[in-house]
């Protein structure tokens, strides 16, 4: 069992991961996104209190409702894709994030810049230099 931790430290922690967070809730309604000068897709404070479908492009509109709409029923628990941007592999993946009796509380989008992981071979131990 975790014990309480200050919403700041959370935070922190959020924002210290080499990962985009963003949480949209039961509603649709972008509750959350993690801060840094290097997030994948720009976020602003203006996207807080909006509806997900406001922030993505009409062009791929009815695929973010589709994702949501299956996350929340419960038909998939994860979905995931990858696409290139500016020469990168972007891997992003969605989950659905229930309370213990498996409501359904909102979505996770997580975003990950996977380009340099790809070209990982061998091994490196813990504490191993270079």
């Amino acid at each position: 069992m975790l014990e309480k931790l200050l919403t700041e430290t959370i935070e922190a922690i959020f924002d210290t991961l080499p990962v985009d967070l963003t949480f949209v809730d039961d509603t649709d309604t972008v509750r959350y996104y993690s801060k840094g000068d290097e997030r994948i897709f720009r976020r602003t404070p203006a996207v807080i209190g909006m509806k997900v479908q406001q922030c993505h492009p009409q062009k791929s509109l009815h695929k973010v409702e589709q994702v949501v709409s299956d996350l929340k029923s419960g038909r998939r628990n994860v979905a995931e894709f990858w696409i290139d941007l500016k020469g990168r592999k972007i891997y992003i993946r969605y989950f659905a994030i229930r309370d213990k009796t498996g409501k359904y509380l909102g979505t996770l989008e997580v975003t990950q810049d996977i380009t340099d992981l790809q070209k990982i071979e061998g091994q490196k131990r813990l504490l191993d230099e270079g």
